[in-house]
């Protein structure tokens, strides 16, 4: 896989493009599959038809430029810059991606229904998105978006992804349970609000009931039919679930985080919503993003889509920020390595890891603070470690230095500087600063073999203080255990 060059866009401005796609683009039905951090041409009339034209170019780069039109939010929030051209007389729909992954529906210029859609995967592959996403310990997890269902489904997705995002929301939404007062009616051994005494002469003291008077209160009580929803959602994914055992331990802790969850609401009727109660809970006066997120799992549960026994989502839309994911990825293997060494770990994702900075005057600031990404702390040594999802450890690894284009280089540069720069805000005898990107299996395999995972060089510091910068490479792979491996010998080894 060859380095790119910059390409202009529709704008003339310069866009660097790191990686271009190896593989022809492969058209599953109306979908498209691209690869993040690309540029990917595609022939228009190949993909929206037209050649039942006269001109057939001429119709076909017309619905391209309907569809880009009609389609320009949507491409907008993954990042997706799109143009039309012409190359050789044939009409090309230039897609320029991002690190934003995920499956987004497109309406169709002739129809306006989503006839059409994209489905980008991570330039650094994975074997399966629930396997990655098992071995970071769910820390991040794809954004599914109430957006139209796409023609075709990612079969590599298992059902139980689902049960995890809705679980989540679930938990969620039970920690932030709206409470409302409603009237409630009960026999109490003393007055409280309005008391009918009428019924309680004619009915409770014949019969020798003198402590139990019938009373009318105002009572702060649990959304009840929003429990029982919530009870129903977690019955279905429990149900599915159960027949999805031999996935996995990973299915095991979802059971079992699901039966702590229906333990929550044991008091309350599992009732199945209809739309007039999701009327009345969206026209709540204050609705939270968790509430919100939370009535949407609600609905595809009852939508059925990836449950009943099914072997995919059913054309769900789902977003993924590799950046984000890629820092998770990494404190997942910075937590395992804390454990069996013994360090504390704070993450940056978390907001542990920030760092004021004191300007002097404060209106001259720029930046108003650091935040690495991710701190292994034992009592004599500090590692840092910022996290770039970027090709620069293969390219490195591959090309070497003086192979490197001067735009590479200078990114590279740039996040030597920042890392560095984290290493002045720890005072024990060693600090780490390493910079951690990915690479592909294949790549991974071949830098262990060479015992080239980590490199690392020391930062001639103050006598008392040893300062090493590194450089680790680590593919987004369900078995992780080498690259903690190496994590690992990178914390207690030290050059000096």
């Amino acid at each position: 896989m060859a380095a790119h060059p910059a390409a202009k866009t529709k704008k003339g401005k310069k866009s660097y493009i790191a990686w271009k796609h190896a593989e022809p683009v492969r058209p599953v039905g109306g979908c498209q599959r691209l690869v993040d951090s690309c540029e990917t041409s595609l022939l228009a009339a190949g993909w929206l038809g037209g050649r039942e034209s006269r001109n057939p170019e001429d119709l076909a780069e017309r619905r391209a430029e309907n569809l880009l039109k009609s389609n320009s939010g949507i491409l907008r929030d993954f990042k997706i810059e799109a143009d039309v051209r012409r190359r050789d007389g044939r009409a090309i729909i230039t897609l320029l991606t991002q690190s934003r992954v995920g499956a987004l529906p497109l309406l169709s210029p002739v129809t306006g229904r989503p006839d059409f859609g994209l489905v980008i995967e991570p330039r650094f592959s994975w074997s399966s998105i629930g396997e990655v996403l098992n071995a970071t310990g769910f820390r991040v997890v794809p954004q599914l978006l109430p957006l139209p269902e796409l023609p075709y489904s990612d079969r590599r997705i298992p059902p139980w992804v689902l049960s995890t995002i809705v679980l989540v929301r679930m938990k969620h939404l039970l920690d932030q349970l709206s409470r409302r007062f409603v009237t409630a009616k009960s026999d109490l051994s003393f007055p409280k609000g309005s008391v009918d005494w009428s019924q309680y002469a004619t009915t409770r003291l014949p019969r020798a009931q003198a402590l139990a008077l019938p009373c009318t209160y105002p009572d702060l009580r649990d959304d009840e039919k929003l429990r029982g929803a919530i009870h129903f959602v977690l019955r279905e994914h429990r149900s599915s679930l159960m027949g999805q055992r031999f996935a996995g331990v990973v299915v095991l802790e979802l059971l079992a985080l699901c039966e702590s969850l229906l333990a929550r609401v044991a008091g309350s009727i599992p009732i199945r919503p209809r739309s007039t109660d999701f009327t009345g809970w969206y026209r709540q006066s204050i609705v939270s993003r968790v509430f919100s997120e939370g009535l949407h799992a609600i609905e595809w549960t009852l939508d059925e889509r990836g449950l009943a026994g099914l072997s995919e989502l059913a054309g769900l839309s789902w977003r993924l920020d590799m950046e984000t994911f890629f820092e998770g990825w990494v404190e997942a293997l910075a937590e395992q390595v804390g454990r069996e060494v013994g360090a504390s770990v704070q993450a940056g994702r978390k907001e542990q890891t920030r760092v004021a900075l004191d300007w002097r005057p404060s209106f001259v600031g720029s930046q108003k603070s650091l935040l690495p990404d991710v701190v292994l702390s034992t009592p004599d040594t500090t590692v840092v470690f910022d996290a770039k999802y970027k090709e620069h450890g293969e390219e490195i690894q591959q090309y070497g230095w003086r192979a490197l284009a001067d735009e590479v280089r200078e990114r590279h540069r740039a996040d030597l500087l920042q890392v560095l720069a984290y290493s002045t805000l720890y005072d024990t005898h060693r600090v780490v600063s390493c910079l951690v990107y990915p690479c592909r299996p294949d790549t991974f395999a071949d830098l262990l073999a060479r015992d080239r995972v980590v490199s690392r060089a020391v930062v001639h510091a103050a006598p008392t203080r040893t300062v090493e910068l590194a450089l680790a490479a680590v593919p987004l792979a369900a078995d992780a255990r080498p690259a903690v491996e190496a994590v690992r010998e990178l914390v207690l080894r030290s050059t000096s």
